[in-house]
Parts: structure tokens; sequence; C-alpha cells
């Protein structure tokens, strides 16, 4: 049976969930969510996919799953593959899982919103430079950690590593450059060297391209 996940291009948390699955090797398709037009705001949508109103839902038979951390897991468990090896592992994809939905994609994600798609007249400096430095404060962590290492986690690919890396291939600004940070740069070449990898506007449908 086909896996479809409900996603839109410009969501980095839709691509956390849609670069597992493809990588994964799981058959899967990718339904559109017009974001941008309002979808995550309607009735049918949080009657009918997700209460709270927010992308990615993967849908597996009689199986609804929201939060690209859970359903990460869950290809895991269908799968075997990013999950580790041993409850020791598990449990430090499961700290760095939170430490990104906390720290890194919450404040990337508001950030490249509102440096983007929000109009300039509703942009807020303060708030731009506030979400600038905690950002910039996440990326020195990552960076630190990834010192001598090729994965976040072991010796190996990880959900770990396809939390974080979720708004990090986005051509956007937001306050992120790569040549800023040696050791991101490395470890986000080791992602895309993998096969499976996929570019998020190669891999869902929905750019700003299409609204231009």
């Amino acid at each position: 049976m086909t896996l479809k996940l409900h996603c839109f291009g410009e969501s980095g948390h839709s691509y956390k969930a849609a670069l597992a699955l493809e990588m994964s090797g799981l058959d899967w398709t990718p339904v559109f969510i017009d974001f941008f037009s309002g979808a995550t705001r309607s009735a049918d949508y949080h009657t009918t996919l997700n209460p709270m109103g927010e992308a990615p839902v993967l849908i597996d038979g009689e199986i609804r799953l929201t939060q690209s951390g859970l359903i990460q897991n869950y290809i895991s468990e269908k799968t075997g593959k990013f999950g580790g090896i041993n409850a020791a592992e598990r449990r430090e994809i499961l700290r760095w899982v939170l430490w990104d939905n906390h720290k890194l994609s919450s404040n990337a994600g508001a950030l490249r919103f509102m440096m983007n798609f929000l109009p300039e007249a509703k942009r807020s400096a303060d708030v731009i430079g506030y979400l600038g430095g905690r950002l910039k404060a996440s990326y020195k962590v990552l960076d630190t950690h990834l010192e001598g290492r090729n994965w976040i986690v072991s010796d190996t690919l990880s959900n770990a590593d396809l939390t974080c890396c979720g708004y990090l291939y986005y051509p956007e600004p937001f306050g992120f450059t790569r040549q800023d940070w040696p050791n991101i740069d490395r470890w986000l070449d080791n992602i895309a060297a993998k096969p499976g990898w996929k570019a998020p506007y190669d891999l869902m449908p929905g750019s700003p391209a299409d609204r231009a």
C-alpha cells in the first residue's frame, strides 16, 4: 500500500518526513497542501487531517500520523532504518529530535517565514534579530558537535540527522550561510550524497516559484 504524505514544498517539517520516506525506500506519494491559500486553517483540514492545523500528515491505511518526529519514528519502525541499533542510540536520537524541534527548526521556520513569505510591512526587525541570535547559538551547538563526526549519532545516518537538516537545504535567506559553519557544511554534503536524497522543492509539490 502506498503511503500518502500531505505536505508542501516550503515546509521544512514536511521535508523531514518526505526525506525519511524517500531515503527509506518506502512506497509513498506526496499530497499537496495549499498552505498559502489557507488550507491548514480550514475546518475540513482540522476535521479530516490534523486538528492541530499543521503539516505534514502521514496516512498509512487506517493510520494517520502528525508531527515530523513521530512520522520519522514510524518510518523507522516499518523499515528498521534511521532509528538506532540499541536503547542508548535511540535515546540519543530522541534527544536531538527534541532539541531540533525546540531550538533549531522552530526558530529557523519562524525566521524563514518572516523574512521570505510575510509581507514586508509585517516584518519586525526586532523579532528577526532575536530569532537570528537564537539560531546562531543553535548553529554553534550543532557545528561543535559535528567536529570530527560524520553523523550526529553513532556512525550512520539517523533520524537525528534527518530532523536537524530539515531547514538547512532551503535556498531562501534566514540567517544561515553554510560556509560559516564548516562542520555543518560537510555534514550536509554527507547527507546529500546518500541514495534517495533530494532537495526540498524536488521532493514535494509547491514552491515560491509557483506563486511568482
